[in-house]
């Protein structure tokens, strides 16, 4: 079932020390990078694999965990976003269903799936032909965007086709719908799968590793000074050019070098809800109006989820905090339309986001500028900002070819939207021959697709580890869709360092239990440690450090306003390892 004619990069800790071996031995003669990608979201993840693909030499180093950030508080959706429409973007709507069309086909078919949307409509008559239409506009953009759309055409329906396919909809809440398609992702496994193929091909790459400082020869920036968070020391990482792709925290980074000519980006919060798929009966999600704008009701397997909010956001980046008033925003709108509403008790799991948004002069978060922007404030730094999850490929080779543009030597272009991620090729085969793999494996079929829909073809290798323990076949405490096997697997091939890193973001337990991942902490940490070689006590810090965490969302979660609830979520710090 493994991608054919290779063996899958693993990020692993020797992989993260190896890396991190090369990264310092730039400061050598000769040594160094072409290009250091700063952050590991899913912008700075598509710019190294963009860079290594071309033939540079590539290092890439994230303070926290990949995708620790914005790439994976998401609303989970590959779109073209609807709503640009109405603002006439329509070459912003079109580059972003170029993407879905790629990213579906292409690049990661085991990770970005079609799901079916309802737009309801209330009014009779001027609204069906008005939204129809532009609906219609939505999927001959998605065809003359130079990629097939890889998902069906929309369909009108009356108010019974409507109340067929969601019968949980009050039977006054619209007239009829339009059933439109998008895609969703995983978004921080997507981004786990650039790295890891960023790496395959080439590219050093090691987490929880911060930029303190850049290296400077008079004007030009020359690298960057960088401490290892996990034993504290530090190092310098020579390039010819560096890439600063750390979203919300752009403005910090770039400080460090000039306040001249500098990118000005805002942070917008938006929190989603994740509630029990039995809660309400649909087989559709939905795209609601609100009077600021659009609430999205999403498959999520077993779950629903259900966002967002978009308000502006000046506290602490690393921790956005949910507040009461955000949550019963939602539910409040969600409820507009729903038989029986959904009560605080219905919640099983809540997240908060920040969006980079570009600085404007509006005062609203939600008018701001999606579109990203690259700039070259200082001799060897490129600086790319804004943008939307679904177009990073695009945002990483424009960033990409302005750091590429002053070199010396020719430098291939951008050849990304050809390479399928690793675990996407062979992928539809290995989803064809599932029953026969659960039947070698002796595990139940279910089990076997959810490991397809989370690691595509490479789904054989967390097998493997059950083929030679067993007992990594038994699911983890309190959240039955996960295996022992795939937080052995988060270790030694997707570079997760802490327990928070597998039930956050390997695995999204900590959203989709009722307990938050609490109960399976301990059994994760025993997991981790045996292959970290962690002591007793360093066991005991992290589960001790994640339940911390987890009280601290939940009190942030009952405040009344940003400021009491920033308060109460920054009572746990980030994971300090014991040294």
């Amino acid at each position: 079932m493994s991608t054919a004619g290779t063996t899958s990069k693993a990020l692993s800790p020797e992989s993260r020390q190896t890396a991190l071996e090369a990264l310092a031995a730039t400061s050598q003669p000769g040594q160094e990078l072409d290009i250091l990608i700063v952050g590991g979201g899913v912008v700075g993840a598509g710019s190294a694999l963009d860079a290594v693909t071309r033939g540079l030499r590539v290092g890439i180093v994230e303070a926290r965990d990949w995708a620790s950030g914005t790439s994976s508080r998401s609303s989970k959706l590959i779109h073209g976003g609807l709503r640009y429409l109405e603002m006439l973007d329509f070459a912003l709507v079109q580059e972003a269903l170029h993407e879905r069309g790629l990213l579906i086909q292409t690049i990661a078919p085991h990770l970005v799936r079609p799901v079916p949307f309802l737009y309801p409509l209330t009014h009779r008559f001027w609204e069906r032909f008005y939204v129809g239409a532009g609906i219609l506009l939505y999927d001959v953009l998605g065809i003359s965007s130079g990629h097939s759309r890889g998902v069906p055409a929309h369909k009108h329906l009356f108010r019974r086709g409507t109340l067929r396919a969601a019968p949980s909809l009050k039977d006054d809440a619209m007239i009829g719908a339009i059933r439109y398609y998008d895609a969703q992702v995983d978004d921080a496994r997507l981004v786990v799968d650039v790295v890891r193929t960023a790496a395959h091909y080439g590219a050093h790459a090691a987490n929880r590793v911060r930029v303190v400082d850049f290296l400077r020869e008079g004007e030009r920036v020359v690298g960057a000074r960088v401490r290892n968070l996990e034993d504290g020391s530090e190092f310098d990482i020579r390039a010819k050019q560096v890439v600063n792709a750390t979203g919300v925290w752009t403005d910090e980074t770039q400080a460090m070098v000039t306040d001249r000519g500098q990118l000005k980006v805002r942070a917008s919060k938006g929190i989603h809800l994740v509630v029990p798929r039995d809660r309400f009966q649909s087989t559709v999600g939905l795209i609601l109006r609100t009077e600021k704008s659009v609430l999205f009701v999403i498959p999520w397997g077993r779950h629903w989820i259900i966002g967002t909010t978009d308000t502006d956001w000046k506290l602490d980046k690393a921790h956005p905090a949910a507040t009461a008033k955000d949550i019963d925003y939602v539910l409040d709108h969600v409820n507009k339309v729903l038989k029986r509403p959904l009560t605080r008790e219905d919640v099983e799991g809540v997240y908060a986001g920040l969006r980079p948004l570009l600085a404007g002069e509006n005062d609203s978060t939600a008018k701001l500028s999606r579109e990203h922007v690259v700039a070259h404030p200082v001799p060897g730094l490129v600086v790319v900002a804004g943008g939307k999850y679904t177009t990073y490929r695009v945002m990483a080779k424009d960033a990409v070819d302005e750091a590429v543009r002053t070199m010396d030597e020719r430098v291939a272009p951008s050849c990304t939207d050809t390479i399928p991620l690793l675990g996407a090729d062979g992928y539809k085969a290995a989803w064809n021959r599932r029953h026969r793999t659960a039947e070698e494996a002796g595990v139940h079929v279910a089990r076997v697709e959810h490991l397809l829909g989370r690691y595509g073809s490479l789904a054989d290798e967390v097998l493997s580890l059950v083929r030679e323990q067993p007992e990594l076949a038994e699911p983890l405490p309190g959240a039955d869709d996960y295996l022992g096997a795939e937080v052995v697997y988060a270790v030694t091939h997707e570079g997760a360092r802490h327990v928070e890193d597998v039930l956050t973001r390997r695995t999204r337990i900590s959203i989709e239990a009722w307990d938050r991942g609490v109960s399976a902490a301990p059994v994760v940490a025993k997991l981790m440690g045996d292959i970290l070689g962690w002591s007793d006590e360093q066991r005991e810090n992290e589960v001790s450090h994640y339940r911390g965490r987890v009280e601290a969302e939940r009190l942030s979660q009952e405040q009344p306003d940003d400021a009491s609830a920033d308060s109460a979520r920054l009572g746990v710090e980030d994971i300090v390892p014991l040294r």
